[in-house]
């Protein structure tokens, strides 16, 4: 089942620090990125109650690499979710670099909700599907 997708962008500039030996963005860093992004979008909805309840663990990551980003690229990077199942939450991710529109990435991930105090997974119910709806 897919629910109506709330988007979520942001912009970064490439830094030194993001770049590689061979000077465009190590991979490490669009994982970085992509778990930054997922925070940043929970918790601009998230409630202060539920926040108290659920925390979020990545099970799998999938990126596609189209292009390279480079030192002083400015990119947009966007997230949304999708699929979701009685206990994972597909969510995608998309960078683009704003100087030509080239797509960077294109990439998803499988999150899965935690009950905060047993850290044990936690049913995806009414209460987190309002969260992106």
């Amino acid at each position: 089942m897919e629910l109506p997708n709330t988007h979520f962008r942001i912009n970064i500039k490439v830094q030194q620090e993001h770049l590689d030996d061979v000077n465009h963005v190590n991979n490490v860093i669009y994982v970085q990125w992509m778990e930054n992004i997922a925070r940043q979008h929970w918790n601009t909805y998230v409630s202060p109650e539920l926040n108290e309840q659920v925390l979020w663990m990545i099970k799998r990551h999938e990126i596609d690499y189209i292009n390279q980003a480079f030192l002083g690229d400015e990119l947009e990077m966007h997230t949304w979710t999708g699929d979701y199942t009685n206990v994972t939450w597909k969510r995608h991710y998309e960078i683009t670099r704003i100087a030509d529109n080239k797509k960077i990435i294109s990439a998803a991930s499988i999150w899965i909700p935690l009950d905060r105090k047993t850290q044990r997974p936690r049913r995806i119910d009414n209460s987190l599907l309002l969260m992106f709806a």
